[in-house]
């Protein structure tokens, strides 16, 4: 849904997108990744990994991200925090494609490799937190009303 109103937001300002198939693979991708990462992190923290994804994924991320504000001119931790938060390097591939012809070295390289890495990383760690409950016995059931 959010790469059709990027498409549609791109075809209604008339902006010249001539990667426009690689800004969708690349978007889906990215939605992929951070899907996986949200769904990792309530498997390791149950109902409370809602409000942790969101710390993470959108409270830490959006500061970080140097889409709206130079991360250059935020403080040190939101610079370090750039380093390896999704936010900001699918924000640069992002810019790369629509901005920069897809080029690698303006940032789409670092966007995929980011994304790859955060699928592998929340594939691991949902998959080895999911293992930890199933040998302890822990049942992660809803509870019914009675």
């Amino acid at each position: 849904t959010t790469t059709l109103v990027m498409v549609a937001t791109i075809s209604v300002l008339g902006m010249d997108a001539s990667h426009l198939p690689m800004l969708w693979l690349f978007s889906y991708c990215a939605t992929v990744a951070v899907g996986l990462g949200v769904q990792a992190i309530n498997a390791a923290f149950g109902g409370i990994g809602q409000l942790v994804s969101m710390f993470v994924f959108i409270a830490l991320a959006l500061p970080s991200s140097g889409a709206t504000v130079p991360l250059e001119a935020t403080p040190g931790f939101f610079r370090f925090l750039g380093l390896f938060e999704p936010m900001h390097q699918l924000g640069a591939g992002v810019r790369s494609i629509l901005y920069f012809d897809a080029r690698a070295d303006a940032g789409l390289a670092r966007g995929w490799i980011m994304i790859a890495v955060g699928t592998a990383l929340a594939l691991a760690f949902g998959f080895a937190m999911t293992r930890y409950y199933d040998r302890r016995g822990l049942r992660r059931l809803t509870p019914q009303p009675a």
